[in-house]
């Protein structure tokens, strides 16, 4: 429609002498996002962007649509017979059109309205299983078809339900979905990074568009999948996307930009796409030809004449019919490798290193062609998931460059993001901070202060989550039906104020509130955080009831809510190397149903700070001067191990 119709003369006359146009930045302005795209679906039966609406000068909105021809074509009305017929209706019976926009302010007001009913229960969890299990895609991973996007709270639901459960078909679809995703053009294996979503069930042509918030949470998800599995493909495609985001995607300050267009020099992935004698100028043969097939570049291509680099497929033959075997069951990624390194006489090892200096050749060519423009907007709770994900990625795998840049994010947030008076901003662009940070930034923030805890183990994390936290429900919280708005009590008044439920590309800031609250209740002790918990669940009963599988995020606190927790403490006293085994393992071990507390010992000046947030773990002290190791149970704490036997032995249960 931008081609289409904005740029036209005859277009924008229409508009310019009988409208109001006003653009809206999706991004920046969600509230007003999420209301009107609730009128697009009640109006319509689906939503979608381009979005178009049209109000009466008091927001009241009559009409809404997606996509719009210029001239009516292949049955749908084209933008200027629209255009033309409003002003003929506004002019010849305006009632009618305020009576509709005052139906659909009704409307939108019932929406808002909560039905609190009784906390679920563990039967929600086994039936958004089935309900994923159902649209699984066995043979290529992911839910449903194409198109195909990134569902990383889905899979890390999955992988938390499959580790307390043993299920395994769980597990598997996470692992298949995982690999489909890392093997399939989506992700940028010379650059790193993942596309927004797959055009095609085999992940293979993405629409190459790169957010900020997909690489984020998939980064997160590789890494959580690398702790429960081990497996180094998950390390690999989590640190290769994280030193994409550090590379491309971040301001020298340490925040991070919200995304890159999918089109360089006017062409859609022409940045990305290869043809073989472009890969055998860089390398030269014989890495060359290896090169491209082990990633399919060929002369023939697979997206307008040029190829999409991809792991997609057994290797030598457009036939997919390897991948799965007669019993059903498919080839992982470390059993083709293998199989390609026997065919072509290679070192497996020796030849994933090639692989990866033959990469970075290539990405250093890629650089001299046109990038795609990139949107230089900081979006407060995107880079709460980027910090989050850098946290954890830091600690699992002991690259303290990841924590340092979660921590430079993180403090130029707070630095810059904040008015004088505490309040959060939501955007940042061109040097100004602006916008009323909605729910979801102060949830996503708020998660990445409790990720840096775990990282750091420093109390002034902790401390921020609980502030931000308190200061969401000041905001958010509807004290009538329950449940958190989308926009503060000080936001700009629209028609109706929504609550976002579900989770989309990103978890709603109601799901991501209620992990806040339960992680915080573990970490401090204090109980009021379950109850406001119950609180948000009970509002949230009713919806989730509807489809479980829509509400991954929040069903990963549920688990938390209805299934056993434990906290961890460590006492400090005398350091040894068993003791900093024990850190290094807590830092590390895949641990989804526990969160780990460091008391400073008796001589740190941080020991009041951390009592002030966690009094109950501050209790637990460290008996003679020894290192002593708590383990606790919703807060109830069993006898301390101390003794280094003791403490080996518990150590090796982890």
């Amino acid at each position: 429609m931008a081609h289409e119709s904005f740029e036209d003369p005859e277009v924008a006359k229409l508009l310019n002498d009988g409208f109001v146009s006003i653009k809206v930045d999706r991004e920046e302005r969600p509230d007003i996002d999420h209301l009107y795209m609730t009128v697009c679906q009640a109006m319509t039966g689906q939503g979608g962007w381009p979005l178009s609406v049209f109000l009466t000068p008091d927001q009241r909105p009559f009409l809404a649509g997606t996509y719009f021809p210029k001239r009516r074509r292949y049955g749908r009305i084209g933008f200027i017979e629209l255009l033309e017929q409003i002003l003929d209706k506004w002019e010849r019976d305006r009632a009618q059109i305020e009576a509709v926009g005052t139906r659909l302010v009704a409307l939108l007001e019932r929406e808002a309205r909560t039905n609190p009913g009784s906390v679920p229960g563990e039967d929600l969890l086994h039936e958004a299983v089935q309900q994923l299990s159902d649209s699984f895609d066995p043979l290529w991973g992911g839910f449903g078809s194409a198109p195909k996007f990134p569902s990383p709270h889905q899979l890390l639901f999955l992988l938390r339900y499959a580790y307390r459960t043993g299920h395994v078909h769980a597990r598997h679809m996470v692992e298949r979905t995982l690999d489909g995703m890392a093997c399939g053009g989506i992700f940028d294996h010379v650059g790193g990074g993942f596309a927004r979503y797959s055009t095609d069930d085999r992940w293979l042509v993405p629409h190459f568009e790169k957010m900020l918030y997909d690489n984020a949470l998939l980064a997160l998800t590789y890494t959580e999948a690398y702790q429960a599995t081990g497996r180094p493909l998950y390390a690999e495609v989590a640190c290769r996307t994280l030193d994409y985001l550090l590379r491309d995607m971040r301001l020298p300050e340490g925040a991070f930009y919200a995304a890159e267009d999918a089109d360089s020099g006017g062409e859609e992935g022409r940045f990305y796409l290869w043809t073989p004698a472009e890969v055998q100028a860089v390398l030269g043969d014989p890495l060359a030809h290896l090169y491209c097939r082990f990633f399919h570049i060929t002369e023939a291509g697979n997206f307008a004449g040029r190829s999409i680099p991809n792991l997609v497929g057994p290797w030598g033959s457009a036939d997919t019919g390897r991948e799965r075997s007669a019993d059903g069951n498919h080839d992982t990624f470390e059993e083709r490798m293998v199989s390609f390194c026997r065919d072509e006489g290679l070192d497996p090892v020796a030849w994933r290193r090639q692989v990866a200096a033959a990469s970075e050749q290539l990405r250093l060519e890629r650089a001299k062609r046109v990038r795609p423009a990139r949107d230089e907007k900081v979006l407060t709770g995107w880079n709460g998931l980027a910090v989050a994900a850098l946290s954890r990625a830091g600690r699992v795998f002991g690259v303290p460059r990841y924590v340092e840049a979660a921590v430079q994010a993180e403090a130029w947030l707070h630095r810059v993001m904040r008015r004088r008076d505490g309040r959060l901003l939501a955007r940042w662009c061109d040097g100004e901070a602006a916008v009323p940070a909605f729910l979801e930034d102060y949830a996503f923030l708020a998660l990445a202060e409790l990720e840096l805890y775990q990282a750091t183990w420093q109390p002034p994390y902790l401390e921020r989550a609980v502030m931000l936290q308190r200061a969401t429900r000041a905001l958010f919280w509807d004290e009538d039906g329950g449940g958190f708005y989308l926009s503060g009590t000080d936001a700009e008044a629209l028609v109706a104020r929504t609550k976002v439920w579900y989770d989309g590309a990103t978890p709603s800031g109601n799901s991501v509130a209620l992990w806040n609250l339960l992680q915080i209740a573990r970490l401090t002790g204090d109980t009021d955080w379950d109850d406001w918990a119950a609180e948000l669940l009970r509002a949230f009963s009713g919806e989730m009831s509807r489809y479980p599988a829509g509400y991954a995020f929040a069903l990963l606190g549920l688990q938390w809510a209805v299934w056993p927790t434990e906290e961890i403490v460590v006492a400090f006293g005398r350091k040894d190397a068993l003791v900093e085994q024990v850190m290094r393992r807590l830092q590390t071990a895949y641990l989804p149903f526990t969160v780990c507390l460091v008391r400073p010992d008796e001589r740190d000046s941080a020991l009041a700070d951390f009592a002030r947030v966690s009094p109950f773990a501050a209790e637990q002290a460290a008996p003679s001067g020894e290192t002593a190791i708590y383990v606790c149970e919703r807060m109830a704490c069993r006898r301390p191990l101390v003794h280094p036997s003791d403490i080996a032995a518990w150590l090796a249960r982890l």
